[in-house]
């Protein structure tokens, strides 16, 4: 579509893959250090039965891991979460491999089982935990669903904007065309108005041509009176035919006008306008120790790309330094003898400048060597 960027297109296609990668590994972050966090302060539970002997150090910690994961809802979600813990001396405490139940409650006595969980705690865990979302579990399709829809909310928000500006533009080009349509209409009714008045004036020459034959012997009219009058007709006829001409080139004018319009080549003067006050907020910004006249503005608009290049190279060393502008001679205005210097650029470029009270330069008109008799007249009046 022409009003649809297509860059938003790129981006609606790869945003879902790349937030999903973005935001799964952010997610595997954020809960391994959560799990981490939380598990550090659980695991091992109330310390009573230990320090009693009822619970060995082991079985405590896989009751109390076990009974932390049961209790996450992400977990059933798709998120695998694989906890690891060891002593200092790298033995495995979780996961256990076996439970309190197969273990012989006779074999230790509780002072045993108390000393060697007092010395397990005195020795210290290392909790490793690695969390990792299933690519194939609810979370990542939930996931990947959201970022799908979010894409294809803004696709549709900038499809929709684009449709309604190409129907804005379609309908304002139907409208001129119908307006060029009615005027076309019009320039018909009045050329056919025309083609009837040329066919009654020429049915009225041939009825005064034919009355002249006629009463030619008779002595109503002298001949020169007869003859007066078929001029003032044939005249008539003439700037008749004349008006028919004109209608029919404006007519053509109008028909090539809507042919235009049809075919989207008529371009709006808006753009002239708007090219005059891009020039002038450019000056403004780039060259602020000039003053530039709207009368320069207008004339660097109409010059070619290059000279422009040229003239912008002129203005800009008035701009930081005047005294290096090779001025080719000095203009004196009529009315107040004010001094304007000449500036040559690009052998047929002219530039004109002036220095103001105000210790600035004042750009007053740009043009070339075919401008330059209006110019000089422009800066008479000054």
């Amino acid at each position: 579509m022409k009003y649809f960027p297509f860059k938003i297109l790129i981006l609606c296609i790869l945003m879902p893959p790349v937030l999903y990668i973005a935001s799964v590994q952010m997610l595997e972050k954020k809960l391994q250090s959560l799990y981490s966090d939380e598990i550090e302060e659980i695991y091992i539970g109330d310390t009573r039965p230990l320090f009693e002997g009822r619970l060995t150090i082991a079985d405590a910690i896989n009751q109390n891991i076990d009974r932390y994961i049961q209790s996450k809802v992400l977990l059933s979600w798709g998120v695998k979460a694989s906890v690891t813990v060891t002593t200092r001396s790298n033995t495995i405490v979780y996961p256990g491999t076996f439970s309190q139940e197969e273990m012989p409650n006779s074999a230790t006595p509780s002072i045993q089982i108390a000393k060697e969980n007092y010395a397990a705690l005195n020795e210290g865990f290392t909790v490793m935990v690695d969390a990792q979302v299933a690519l194939d579990q609810f979370i990542s399709y939930a996931m990947l669903m959201t970022f799908i829809f979010l894409s294809i909310m803004i696709f549709s928000f900038y499809y929709r904007r684009g449709s309604r500006i190409a129907v804005m533009e379609t309908s304002h080009i139907q409208d001129e065309i119908d307006r060029l349509s009615k005027k076309e209409r019009t320039h018909q009714t009045k050329l056919g108005t025309l083609n009837e008045q040329r066919k009654y004036l020429s049915n009225e020459l041939r009825k005064t041509r034919k009355i002249f034959d006629s009463e030619k012997e008779k002595a109503s009219r002298t001949e020169d009176e007869m003859i007066d009058e078929i001029v003032i007709l044939e005249k008539s006829m003439q700037e008749n035919l004349f008006l028919q001409k004109a209608q029919e080139e404006e007519l053509n004018v109008l028909k090539d006008r809507i042919s235009q319009y049809e075919k989207g080549e008529l371009k709006s003067n808006k753009q002239k306008v708007k090219a005059s006050e891009v020039v002038q907020k450019r000056f403004r910004t780039l060259y602020k120790n000039l003053l530039v006249h709207d009368r320069a503005i207008s004339g660097f608009i109409l010059l070619t790309p290059d000279l422009q290049l040229k003239a912008e190279e002129i203005m800009l060393q008035l701009h930081d330094d005047p005294k290096r502008v090779p001025i080719k001679r000095k203009v004196f205005g009529k009315k107040n003898r004010e001094t304007v210097f000449e500036v040559l650029f690009s052998y047929k470029g002219r530039l004109y400048y002036r220095n103001t009270h105000e210790q600035k330069v004042e750009v007053v008109s740009i043009g070339t060597k075919h401008t330059q008799g209006k110019d000089l007249t422009f800066l008479d009046q000054l």
